[in-house]
């Protein structure tokens, strides 16, 4: 087929569009989409802007998974047309100046190809037998991860006729090709021959890292997988010259750059850049835009001929592997709610339902996925914002057919609508006759022409495809700016990540004398001086300029007037009604407000939606009542929360909550009658939630009903009567109150996720005699059958401390012992791997005469700690709770969350430093032992570990240990903090809980020291500090010996001491780090010493 002049670069400023010929247009009228339809669209796609189509596959196949498993790589699917449609196809398309990229399948084939049906009947040892990958033993390749684990138990599966197992990373029906044949690399070149001689200009190669299997690797990404790349591009290079190889490898940037050709550039031309994906819309949720800067500048530069493409959304789920485990279970909660949108590791919605059909955000990330480095790709119908059905099977939900008109069928098909491929989207936000290409493209405004704009303005600009990078950094985190240049274009992008109005200082003096023109109005800013370049952006909006030659300011808030509670007209009875609940829904904001209590860092509640007022049992006068509701927080997410209210009569004696500010509103009647107060019970001992808990098991409420699930008997209740205080307060999130028998702990803020935290106290009471047991649950269950855990009772005494009033105590002792000695302190390395190696080889470990008795207990606590993992080591009950093997994907997750938190707090401590002058040598010092941390820490992804997985306590500090007097008895949730289940519930190393415990002696020890500060004379002080330091090492290894006599031989822990250490290092650092973070906006006088404590850990 002749073509047009080569230009072997053409990718580099391609704007590609996907799109699958069963969904786009249907041509004969049988209601499913065919070449015919397609080239009748081909005029759309042109004046859309793109530059290039990718077609899903086309080709014969029992459609199984959607054509990815192929039954004929010579043929086209009969339902989608003929040869010929699609030679007819690919003329029309160059004719318009359209690149056609294909998919080609190389891992795997239909389990119906001719060549598997020859393969399965042919004589063992055969050519045509080892044309895939077959077995007696399915113990081999046992290392390789199972990719679909909702779907198949293993990689390998029987074969009747043949009587043997076959290899297969995906599904049972798609086995894999078995490349170590090479009639394989012979069929596969004559594959890629029969397409390129019909003019397609390259092909996406779907699963390339999964080519070879090896025993004792994860088969993937193996020097035999490059080996072959390396054959496909020499021959099509030297037969064609200007097609092109689309890998399709996620995984981290570091390993896939490897198939560019580790900077030979002789493997693929392009791959995907996976990772950098979930990362904007994580950056656009979080409002901050460190995780798209981090992963780009982690990204290997590329060789000449390398390209990345980029994608907001394709005909997969989005997928979340190359994410640390806490930036998945943000992303879920943040756009995966629902459990359906949720598939293998990903979530499954178009772009609009993604981000809540909200334009500005569409138009924002289109804006950055069009001028980052790379070939943009534009998944078919996010131009016009098209909807999905999560209720389809697999990913069929963002596969339904183009929505073209208000027409029948939304214009696609002239068929039954009986007779479509898959439903047409009825959602009514996004219903076809609403959301569609007739009606956008009679609409300037719409989002449709919004995208044409930009498209066509993007191909004007070759600094978008060919430029390379420069990230300004301003101090708003909320705003992502950087510079694209080549040549003499410089293109300057400043993107607003927030939903609010934000203001930016640039430095943009390198481009002094230049004139910003931006772009879309070509309208001249102000030009760019010494002084930084100050901008205002809106919501969730962006600038493009072009560089063409020629601080915020803060205002503090006034404190303003005492609150005043809101006066709210209306009987007990009326805060059921919906006026007088929308009054009261406004006092219990104004009152939040104005008080003490804010939950996030500060950030103060905006607005709260009751969704439910559930009125308490009581055999008391007052009304008691629980408002669940919708709390909104600015720049945060929306939070369920529950707020318990008492009314009580205006009289002084009966109400002290007047006194301590506790009143909300006061709530009168017309009748005459005495005014009441409505006050907050949630920071008090909770008697009316009490009260209402030993009347019935469950209240029923107008949207749901509050239930009790008891363990014990009685679930304790009774015993939770009579004198109660408060234990524990975190404003606004959690409130724990105990009698001398009992402890509650309540839950204002309500968790979606708390029934992690729940399962695991069931888990660990069962498992785990020295569990503080779990006796009951309280939980509100909603109409739609959403539930929530309100709160959990556990047996208590209060004659018990907590193991970190104990080790303070044990080690004022030992500072008072400590000062009257005369001698010279030893000498204590604070090395962990010393400690480590120490604990695991010493047999009985001796303790110095001059730590006392204390270490024994510390030796009690490490094999508690063991017992505790070995107990939840063989849990089998509870899947979510169940041990995982280590993984390399685990292990560079791992590495990228603490390095994600390690680098926000340098950030962090750099603003604060700024502010205040003392900090510089601190915030210098804490930078530059942050890198080494992070050249130490790469060791834990650089090198394969053994070791499993558990859902460990996940905040196993002191705080969280009784101390009874005679033993430990672990708690299995904080009491005292408020931070949210899903992240406990992450599985990890147990080392974190030991690093966490080791963390506390610390802690203790620094508390110590400080307090001796100003009281003796700096040379007391440094014997001190000494004596402090020698304590910390015999207490920390005291608890690791402890620990390893317990897990010596369990095989849960990596086996090396060295590896051991990293991980008590990395977990110990991310420990520190987000305390750090809550200190930097609580209390900045307190980083300075906090700084200290993480410098010894960075060294």
């Amino acid at each position: 087929m002749s073509r047009a002049v080569r230009d072997p670069g053409w990718y580099k400023t391609a704007i590609i569009y996907e799109l699958h010929v069963r969904s786009f247009a249907d041509g004969n009228a049988d209601g499913i989409g065919d070449f015919q339809g397609l080239i009748e669209k081909l005029d759309y796609i042109q004046e859309l802007g793109v530059t290039a189509v990718w077609l899903l596959p086309f080709y014969p196949s029992p459609l199984k998974d959607d054509g990815y498993d192929i039954a004929d790589y010579y043929s086209i699917n009969p339902s989608y047309g003929t040869l010929k449609d699609f030679e007819r196809f690919m003329k029309e398309a160059h004719a318009r100046g359209l690149k056609v990229i294909t998919e080609l399948v190389l891992n795997h084939t239909s389990d119906q190809n001719s060549w598997f049906q020859r393969s399965r009947r042919a004589a063992p040892g055969s050519v045509e037998r080892d044309f895939y990958v077959w077995t007696d033993n399915p113990e081999k390749y046992k290392e390789v991860r199972i990719i679909f684990k909702d779907f198949e138990p293993s990689n390998w599966s029987w074969d009747p006729v043949a009587k043997a197992y076959y290899w297969h990373r995906f599904y049972a029906h798609q086995p894999d090709l078995n490349f170590d044949n090479p009639a394989v690399h012979s069929e596969i070149l004559k594959v890629i021959d029969f397409w390129l001689d019909k003019g397609v200009d390259g092909f996406r190669l779907d699963a390339v890292p999964y080519l070879y299997e090896r025993e004792g690797t994860s088969g993937e990404s193996l020097p035999e997988t490059h080996e072959f790349l390396r054959k496909v591009r020499s021959h099509i290079d030297t037969k064609y010259g200007d097609r092109v190889l689309l890998a399709e490898a996620n995984q981290w940037p570091e390993d896939s750059v490897d198939y560019f050709g580790k900077g030979k550039g002789d493997e693929c031309h392009m791959a995907f850049h996976f990772p950098v994906m979930p990362r904007l819309f994580m950056s656009v949720r979080m409002e901050d835009r460190v995780p798209v800067v981090d992963i780009l500048e982690q990204t290997p530069p590329l060789p000449e001929t390398g390209q990345w493409a980029l994608f907001l959304r394709n005909h997969d789920e989005l997928t979340l592997e190359m994410v640390t485990d806490e930036e998945r279970d943000f992303m879920y909660k943040a756009y995966a709610q629902e459990m359906k949108a949720r598939i293998n590791l990903g979530i499954r919605r178009r772009l609009a339902p993604l981000l809540g059909n909200n334009r500005r955000k569409i138009e924002l990330l289109n804006l950055l996925l069009l001028s980052l480095p790379g070939t943009p790709v534009i998944y078919y119908g996010d131009e016009i914002g098209m909807g999905d059905n999560i209720f389809l099977g697999d990913r069929n939900g963002v596969r339904t057919p183009m929505q073209w008109s208000s027409d029948k069928n939304a214009g696609f098909s002239r068929a039954h609508p009986n007779a479509l491929f898959l439903p047409i989207v009825l959602d009514p936000e996004y219903h076809y006759e609403t959301i569609n290409v007739e009606t956008q493209q009679r609409s300037p405004s719409s989002l449709l022409w919004w995208m044409r704009r930009t498209l066509q303005l993007r191909n004007r600009w070759k600094a978008f495809g060919l430029g390379g990078m420069t990230f300004l950094h301003p101090d708003n985190r909320k705003i992502l700016a950087y510079i694209r240049s080549h040549e003499d274009e410089h293109i300057l992008v400043v993107a607003n990540l927030s939903r609010f109005s934000e203001p930016v200082q640039l430095d943009l003096t390198q481009f002094k004398g230049f004139i910003p023109v931006e772009l879309f109005g070509n309208t001249r800013f102000p030009e760019i001086t010494d002084e930084a370049y100050r901008l205002a952006l809106g919501p969730h909006s962006a600038y493009w300029f072009a560089l063409k030659p020629s601080k915020p300011t803060v205002t503090v808030a006034s404190q303003g007037s005492p609150f005043t509670p809101a006066r709210i007209l209306g009987s007990v009875d009326d805060l059921q009604k919906g006026p007088i609940r929308r009054q009261l829904e406004r006092a219990i904001v104004d009152y939040w407000s104005a008080s003490e209590a804010s939950p996030r860092g500060g950030a103060s509640i905006s607005a709260f939606r009751i969704r439910d007022l559930i009125r308490l049992p009581s055999r008391a006068p007052e009304a008691s009542f629980l408002a669940i509701g919708m709390a909104e927080i600015p720049r945060h997410e929306p939070e369920m929360h529950a707020a318990l209210l008492t009314v009580l009569p205006a009289s002084p004696r009966r109400n002290a909550f007047a006194t301590k500010g506790r009143v909300i509103a006061e709530l009168g009647a017309e009748d005459g009658k005495k005014p009441r107060l409505v006050v907050d019970a949630s920071s008090a001992p909770a008697a009316a939630l009490v009260e209402a808990l030993h009347l019935l098991q469950s209240v029923d409420g107008a949207a749901g009903s509050l239930g009790v699930t008891t363990l014990a008997a009685d679930g304790g209740l009774k015993k939770l009567r009579g004198p109660l205080r408060q234990m524990h307060s975190v404003p606004l999130t959690l409130t724990t109150i105990a009698n001398e028998t009992r402890a509650l702990r309540i839950s204002h803020r309500l968790d979606p996720d708390g029934r992690l935290d729940l399962l695991f106290a069931r888990s660990l009471t069962q498992r785990f005699k020295r569990a503080v047991p779990l006796l009951a649950s309280i939980d509100y269950s909603h109409t739609s059958g959403a539930e929530w855990n309100l709160a959990m009772l556990f047996e208590w005494s209060g004659e018990h401390k907590s193991a970190y009033q104990q080790t303070c105590d044990a080690l004022g002792r030992f500072v008072e012992r400590a000062r009257s000695l005369t001698k010279t302190p030893p000498t204590a390395s604070m090395d962990l791997l010393e400690m480590v190696q120490h604990a695991q080889s010493a047999k009985e470990l001796e303790i110095p005469t001059e730590l006392g008795t204390f270490p024994n207990w510390l030796l009690l606590l490490g094999q508690r700690v063991g017992e505790m993992h070995v107990a939840l080591a063989g849990e089998t009950q509870f899947p979510e709770l169940a041990p995982e093997e280590f993984t390399p994907f685990y292990q560079r997750s791992l590495y990228q969350s603490v390095r994600n938190h390690l680098l926000n707090g340098v950030d962090l401590v750099r603003k604060a430093a700024r502010a205040d002058h003392k900090l510089h040598p601190a915030a210098t010092s804490f930078a530059n032992g942050a890198n080494e941390a992070l050249k130490i820490l790469r060791g834990i992804f650089e090198r394969p570990m053994q070791g499993v997985r558990l859902r460990c306590h996940g905040e196993l500090d002191l705080r969280n240990i009784v101390h009874t007097g005679k033993d430990f008895l672990i708690v299995p949730v904080p009491l005292g903090t408020g931070g949210f289940a899903s992240k406990r519930a992450i599985k990890r190393t147990p080392l974190r809980d030991v690093a966490f415990i080791l963390r506390s002696l610390q802690q203790c020890a620094w508390r110590e020291f400080r307090g001796s500060n100003g009281v003796a004379t700096p040379r007391d002080e440094e014997r001190l500090r000494s004596w402090l330091q020698f304590w910390q090492r015999g207490a920390m290894t005291t608890v690791l010996h402890g620990y390893f006599q317990v897990m010596g031989n369990k095989k849960l822990l990596p086996a090396l001491p060295e590896q051991i250490a990293l991980l008590l290092r990395a977990h110990m650092i991310d420990h520190a780090v987000g305390q750090l973070t809550e200190i930097v906006e609580s209390n900045p006088g307190a980083i300075l010493p906090h700084l200290e404590q993480i410098d010894l850990l960075s060294k």
